[in-house]
């Protein structure tokens, strides 16, 4: 799953600079329910699950939005999308996302991180002499074409990894599998429930964000003309989207998850109740500032520090504006922890 959502964001930057010189669709004139066509990084799925949840009980209707969610998948740009003006808001896989928007002149900024963890790992068989990331320095690890310009440059920068470690990953699990020396890259909701279902044990899990790698994930973008232009409607679907993930995350989560499998009939019951406990064991969306701050939460020291790192290592030159990539003015406010902790 992953890979797809890291090639579709590396592979946008080659799209984007022709799509940019588009003129981006206008917003449209104000109704009683003011249509946004917002589309996902991928098929529907739990991590997708508070904006489902947001729809199903009528939280955006209610804020006078008409809210249609196109799921993304394989073949879906969701960065190509937003910069041709197909799409009125869509969903930022990862840090890197916004990034490359500003890198291409798109005019579009993160405006709530539902994420304060990337949910990227790595796992390992159980094992002894492997208790964490640094005990990794100097061992294979498998890691996909897409991670080697991603998340692959902070584990360098931050454990001493270097490139002579990567084997490649393609995304078959096999290898893995047989294989107890082996470590690996994944997703928190994918690979490790694929191992104990397909192997027979559970694997280490070894969060990417627990060892401080500062990137958000699950971000909403959202085009500069409409921040300019009707912030209140941006605002509103922010606090809805809020509301939505608190109440998917800890109420019952059944209308939206009967809307997740309508659009994607491959998802089941199990998958989706794996992943939402590992996002609220894990602390995915809720933690850190998000505890205080709210669900959506961003800062410009983390910004700072993900786009230091990244320049550090090449991967962004160090002139990039890369506050263009985001705004903090919808979110931080608090919004949404009260009705969380009602329907825990």
């Amino acid at each position: 799953m992953s890979v797809w959502k890291l090639v579709a964001g590396i592979a946008a930057s080659l799209l984007l600079v022709a799509c940019g010189e588009q003129t981006q669709n206008p917003p449209q004139a104000e109704t009683a329910q003011t249509r946004i066509n917002f589309v996902t990084d991928w098929k529907a799925q739990a991590e997708h699950g508070g904006f489902y949840q947001a729809l199903a009980e009528g939280l955006y209707a209610k804020r006078g939005l008409d809210v249609v969610i196109r799921q993304g998948g394989p073949s879906v740009n969701v960065p190509q999308i937003l910069a041709g003006g197909a799409a009125d808001f869509g969903m930022g896989s990862n840090a890197f996302i916004p990034l490359n928007l500003v890198r291409e002149g798109a005019k579009i900024k993160a405006v709530m991180a539902v994420f304060q963890k990337d949910p990227q790992v790595l796992i390992t068989h159980p094992r002894d002499d492997v208790k964490s990331i640094a005990d990794m320095k100097g061992k294979p690890i498998l890691i996909g074409d897409a991670s080697t310009v991603t998340f692959w440059p902070w584990l360098k920068a931050k454990f001493g990894f270097t490139d002579a470690q990567i084997r490649k990953y393609t995304f078959n699990l096999a290898p893995f599998l047989v294989d107890k020396n082996a470590i690996q890259e994944g997703y928190l909701s994918s690979e490790p429930y694929s191992v104990q279902k397909e192997g027979g044990f559970v694997p280490q899990i070894f969060p990417l964000a627990d060892a401080g790698y500062p990137g958000y994930a699950n971000m909403v973008l959202v085009p500069e003309s409409w921040i300019a232009e009707r912030p209140q409607i941006v605002q509103a679907f922010v606090d809805a989207s809020i509301e939505g993930w608190m109440r998917y995350l800890y109420g019952d989560a059944s209308a939206a998850n009967a809307l997740i499998k309508k659009d994607n009939p491959e998802m089941t019951d199990d998958l989706i109740a794996q992943a939402i406990d590992k996002m609220k064991s894990f602390g995915i969306a809720l933690s850190g500032a998000a505890e205080t701050q709210g669900l959506g939460a961003m800062s410009d020291t983390r910004w700072q520090e993900f786009f230091d790192t990244m320049s550090a290592e090449g991967v962004y030159q160090a002139g990039l504006p890369y506050r263009d990539a985001y705004t903090l003015q919808f979110v931080n406010k608090g919004y949404g922890l009260d009705a969380g902790r009602a329907v825990q």
